[in-house]
């Protein structure tokens, strides 16, 4: 077997070492269906190894007190890794294609994002010192009252394998800033990225412990790290599933989880639209990462007036998308991640067609791909609300599309989940795009675009698809504990008892 990867071992308090019980798992490229090397499986003793050294590191770290540091020390510590992460870019990006099968230009676009995110939350993390000792309006003159913000103490951060080494840091890089110290589990099915993270962080000097670096199944690494005594947050993002079960952990020791969840979501795209536009930004907002986006505007909602000519459009545009080796120039869909989300958006496929849908584009193999998990980007029509490819996420490039005639039925279509992540509204009337943006319950809303994302603004949702916010400055808070001080300033005593001296 030819190596593509490198051999990494567990990252804990700083050293690289062998899982406990030895064992390792399988890598393999997506747009190959070959072997390319192994990661370490991590399991319960692992974890309770990577939690004693972050919880060492919160108090001591060679004298000094991560979670005290002024936060330019911290700062410093994150620009350098940002650093680190441009000189790699190359490499970084190329073994991000090789084990989740992203085209290679966004890759390289997502460690530009990585860089700047950890840029980011280090100005906040040299600021927060600036902002502590915020004071209290008090109705008391004789009191003086302020707030600390404090770390949270450890946390345990569990990843998904659509963003590995970028959805990591939109957790680590706040975590650190906030001076919490940090054990990252990402996904089982990329985790490659993230373990060359650690090799960032013992080039840059980062004090051993401070991050921590578990790879391994869900149940035998991510569970255990749920559950954790010693664990004082969980982070997640991932599946519905997965979020019960972490939630579940969690629980049973009364710790707080701040959780994010994949589920469908609506474009909306009325009348008035320049129609080439809104064709792109339907199929960008549904087909980028290869349909395996957490935000994925994968409802595509139609008015009735301008459906026929939309629809031919779409399916131009669709036919012009470059389905191939995440290497070759000009990619811009590639492979599923593995064999097993393959099956899951076939049977997706077949059961729409069975249960009356029609596909308009798409739905198998590209025909000249004989290998590799690829599906041709996918356009299905008929659909109705009950028919499981609505009401369900496929996480994979298959765009659903159903008719609207006012604005008042888009909005009960968009409305119509449990689920309230993201939604797109693409439309030259402002007054429209207003009200859309108002009435659709979702954390995050686009107008006339769909998917851009910056680490200066929070991103969370709705409903039952999350808690809390990441990025941003509510990205840091999800980090930080608030502590109220109050000051007794006044000579007087008191005065409540007698004195005995006066008695």
């Amino acid at each position: 077997m030819a190596t593509a990867i490198p051999q990494r071992q567990l990252f804990v308090a700083g050293e690289w070492r062998a899982p406990a019980l030895g064992r390792r798992l399988p890598v393999v490229n997506p747009a190959t269906e070959s072997p390319i090397g192994e990661i370490p499986a991590g399991t319960a003793e692992d974890v309770d190894a990577a939690v004693a050294a972050a919880r060492e590191a919160l108090k001591r770290n060679r004298g000094r007190d991560w979670a005290r540091a002024p936060g330019a020390v911290r700062a410093k510590y994150l620009r350098a890794i940002a650093a680190k992460i441009i000189e790699r870019k190359s490499e970084l990006a190329r073994l991000e294609t090789l084990d989740c099968g992203k085209p290679l230009d966004e890759a390289a676009w997502d460690m530009d994002d990585v860089a700047g995110c950890f840029e980011y939350f280090a100005d906040l993390a040299q600021a927060l010192d600036g902002k502590q000792r915020a004071p209290v309006s008090l109705p008391l003159q004789t009191f003086k009252s302020y707030v600390l913000k404090e770390p949270i103490g450890v946390v345990g951060l569990i990843t998904p394998w659509n963003y590995p080494l970028l959805m990591a840091t939109w957790k680590v890089a706040p975590a650190l800033a906030a001076g919490c110290t940090a054990v990252l589990k990402p996904s089982e099915l990329a985790s490659v990225t993230c373990l060359e993270l650690a090799d960032v962080c013992t080039e840059v000097g980062l004090p051993p412990g401070v991050l921590n670096i578990l790879t391994g199944l869900g149940g035998d690494a991510g569970g255990p790290l749920a559950s954790h005594p010693h664990v004082d947050k969980i982070a997640f993002t991932g599946s519905t599933e997965t979020g019960r079960k972490v939630m579940t952990a969690a629980a049973q020791m009364v710790k707080p989880v701040s959780y994010g969840a994949w589920w469908q979501k609506s474009c909306i795209v009325f009348e008035d639209v320049d129609i080439d536009k809104a064709a792109e930004w339907s199929l960008f907002g549904c087909f980028w990462t290869n349909g395996q986006i957490c935000s994925a505007t994968s409802r595509l909602l139609v008015q009735e007036s301008i459906a026929k000519e939309f629809l031919e459009r779409l399916v131009t545009w669709a036919s012009n998308i470059k389905v191939s080796d995440p290497f070759e120039e000009g990619c811009r869909l590639g492979p599923v991640v593995s064999q097993g989300q393959y099956a899951k958006i076939k049977k997706f496929i077949s059961t729409a067609k069975s249960e009356g849908a029609t596909i308009l584009f798409g739905g198998g193999r590209p025909k000249h791909l004989e290998k590799g998990f690829f599906i041709e980007p996918t356009i299905i029509i008929d659909v109705n609300t009950s028919m499981q490819i609505w009401r369900e996420e496929v996480f994979g490039p298959v765009l659903c599309v159903k008719i609207f005639k006012t604005e008042d039925e888009a909005i009960e279509l968009a409305n119509d989940s449990h689920y309230g992540l993201a939604g797109a509204v693409l439309s030259k009337d402002s007054e429209r795009c207003k009200r859309m943006m108002e009435a659709i319950q979702a954390g995050v809303i686009w107008v006339n675009c769909s998917q851009p994302c910056f680490c200066q603004a929070p991103w969370g949702g709705t409903k039952r698809s999350s808690f809390g916010r990441e990025l941003g400055e509510w990205g840091l808070e999800n980090y930080l504990s608030v502590k109220q001080v109050t000051e007794y300033i006044s000579d007087e005593p008191w005065g409540w008892y007698p004195s005995p001296s006066k008695l």
